[in-house]
């Protein structure tokens, strides 16, 4: 059988941490016939080979590549592409992992649109995640017409011929930024890009030991000569003009820009700081001219301003400031949706200082410039910087975070930026909108997986990024619309809660961790007329799925003695759970019983519904204390469950009568049976 794909891992002393790749090589949704797995052992020194031999003599898909040390993962790629035998390569880390599903869809993918490269959603508990590219599937694309160059990792799907037809490799021995070379030069030839946004397939997990690639410390003259090499390859396959300024646009915002801003440059020595300034001061000079800085956003064309003035203690200043710039989110509505979604309703801005601050600019003639305050001393007496053009620049978003996986969703939301006037010419801009979250349906992908999720509103303007959780500042109506739920089918338990101590918002999936019966605790509990149905505040869809479950009857004197159950079932009614309750309970004694329901697992405590009185005969009364259904509800149910009845009859009863009819008599009778069943 032909491989489809050739895994490709550089190993070197993996010790414990290559255990959750190699489970995830195992747990692969393509046949093992279909794959190969390459290690390529680049001379360690432990116990590495003689285990993955052993490995490779279990499973025939695996193979063992052994060559002396070369110091990096250059030449293992390198090797291991040479070796490939698969129409892809995959490339992984050892200290990473792939989703189950992760090398048949990226095949699929790949496969069906001829892709020289396929990119799947990444997910990081320790390194940024280029979320933007991953917003949606693109089934073909290009350099010039989706944000590739802000997904430079190598931890991507490859055409194997692809790679070899246009001699991309890596470049051997230790070195920095080997990854964005390998990318650059592979992306510029590649006339089919596929991104795989819907379906989370590369986990990058840090390590307890601090020791994932990476992190050692750079040294400025040998980093900054790599990513001269970087940027020439960005030269030799672009013209001048907007289209190579804004490839070398993001370098110069991320490995240049963005080591001489917070938090790093805070906590350089001041030796370091002149090694780092002066390194990109050379870059900067040879290729980042006037388009590039001017197209950047206000803080950062104002370092870029810094950095070309030789102010090197101006950066210190503006990246002292910039750290205390945070995104502020307040909720000021919730809502369940009938489609099982929440509604929510936001205002965000940007604050700064240890008191949160608004990020304030001043009017002047129609125009808006940084607050003098914050520039002072940064900018000759006098000047001002300008941020009109940049207005439309303010923008947020919302997304939902697993906070055990990282994996985290972007959901739909829309916002206005407006300014606000806060009096003498002096205003801010707020961001008010709306979004909505869900564990059913996120981004086309289905279900959510069981767990934490948290709810993040990221805030944009003047060039900054910032991230917000949302809930400690709330409305006071909120917390009382924050309802518990039952979801999907099969039903789980969706409880948004907020955080203790410090109130964010949170959905707990599956029930992770928080029990319906603790969040169901002093809200509604009201009785159908018949006194045969309790609904409780719990939500619920038309598509929620019944929910089996078990009702108590406990002594309601306390002084011991048995307790008996029930099964019964929650359904979904008009966006409650509705709980039968039967008529008799046969073998309960008479007396006055407390009467609970198991909404957690056998294993929790039941939730305490009322005291209930049982007759000899068995049968239970509900206590007439308990508030009705309101009737205009009631008298809904009434007439949904009649016409669901009805259709019923009509099926079983007419059913084989109008199947025998002719076609024209056939639709006759459905129409006028539709009329009277809705």
């Amino acid at each position: 059988m032909p491989v489809k794909v050739s895994v490709v891992i550089p190993v070197y002393n993996p010790g414990k941490y290559i255990d959750p790749c190699i489970d995830s090589l195992l747990r692969q949704t393509l046949p093992a016939g279909e794959f190969e797995v390459l290690f390529v052992n680049d001379g360690s020194t432990d116990d590495t080979r003689e285990r993955l031999e052993k490995l490779a003599g279990e499973h025939p898909h695996f193979r063992v590549i052994t060559i002396p040390n070369s110091g990096w993962p250059g030449k293992p790629r390198n090797i291991g592409v040479d070796e490939a035998k698969g129409e892809y390569v995959q490339f992984v880390d050892q200290d990473d992992y792939l989703a189950s599903g992760a090398l048949q869809r990226l095949y699929d993918m790949g496969h069906r649109n001829g892709s020289d490269i396929v990119i799947g959603k990444v997910a990081s508990n320790f390194r940024g995640v280029p979320h933007g590219v991953f917003k949606k599937n693109r089934e073909k694309c290009t350099l010039h017409d989706a944000p590739l160059y802000d997904s430079l990792t190598p931890h991507k799907m490859f055409r194997t011929e692809f790679l070899r037809e246009n001699g991309i490799a890596y470049p051997e021995g230790k070195r920095r930024l080997e990854d964005q070379l390998y990318m650059m030069q592979a992306y510029f030839p590649a006339k089919v890009v596929s991104i795989l946004g819907n379906y989370t397939c590369y986990y990058y997990s840090r390590r307890d030991d601090g020791q994932n690639a990476g992190s050692a410390k750079i040294v400025p003259s040998g980093y900054y000569g790599n990513l001269r090499e970087v940027l020439d390859v960005v030269v030799d396959n672009t013209e001048p003009g907007e289209f190579r300024d804004m490839l070398l646009r993001r370098f110069y915002r991320v490995e240049m820009l963005g080591r001489l801003s917070e938090p790093a440059v805070l906590k350089y020595a001041p030796e370091y700081l002149d090694e780092m300034c002066d390194a990109v001061q050379g870059l900067a000079t040879d290729f980042m001219d006037d388009g590039v800085h001017d197209g950047l956003g206000p803080v950062l064309r104002l370092r870029s301003t810094l950095l070309r003035n030789n102010d090197r203690q101006g950066l210190v200043r503006i990246s002292r400031f910039a750290a205390s710039v945070k995104a502020a989110a307040r909720l000021e509505g919730f809502a369940w949706r009938p489609d099982g979604r929440i509604d929510l309703t936001i205002s965000g801005r940007l604050v700064h200082g240890e008191d949160q601050r608004p990020l304030t600019l001043l009017r002047r003639d129609g125009r808006y410039f940084l607050h003098p305050d914050i520039t002072e001393g940064l900018l000759p007496d006098g000047e001002l910087l300008d941020v009109t053009d940049d207005m439309a620049g303010f923008s947020a978003e919302l997304s939902l975070r697993n906070r055990e996986t990282a994996v985290e969703w972007s959901c739909p939301a829309s916002f206005t930026a407006r300014v606000e006037e806060l009096g003498d010419d002096v205003c801010e801009v707020v961001l008010h909108g709306s979004g909505q979250v869900g564990s059913e349906a996120v981004t086309g992908r289905g279900r959510v997986s069981r767990g934490f999720w948290d709810v993040w509103v990221p805030l944009r303007g003047l060039g900054l990024v910032r991230k917000a959780r949302l809930g400690a500042d709330r409305a006071p109506e909120v917390d009382a619309a924050c309802l518990p739920a039952l979801l999907g089918s099969p039903a789980r338990a969706v409880i948004p809660y907020f955080t203790d101590p410090h109130g964010n918002i949170t959905l707990d999936v599956a029930r992770r961790a928080k029990k319906l019966a603790e969040y169901l605790e002093g809200r509604p509990l009201q009785r159908s007329p018949g006194g045969f149905e309790l609904r409780l505040d719990l939500f619920t869809t038309d598509g929620t799925g019944p929910s089996p479950t078990t009702l108590v009857l406990s002594p309601a004197d306390g002084a011991g003695g048995s307790s008996h159950q029930l099964r019964t079932t929650l359904r979904p009614t008009d966006g409650r759970a509705h709980l039968t309750v039967p008529d008799r309970a046969p073998g309960v004694p008479a007396g006055t019983w407390k009467l609970a329901v198991r909404l957690d697992g056998d294993k929790n405590p039941a939730f305490h519904l009322c005291d209930v009185t049982v007759a000899k005969n068995g049968r239970i009364t509900l206590p007439a204390s308990l508030p009705a259904i309101d009737p205009g509800i009631m008298l809904g149910i009434t007439s949904r469950r009649r016409k669901a009845k009805l259709r019923r009859a009509l099926r079983t009863v007419g059913g084989p009568i109008v199947r025998r009819l002719p076609a024209k008599s056939r639709k006759r009778a459905r129409r006028l049976a539709a009329r009277f069943t809705g």
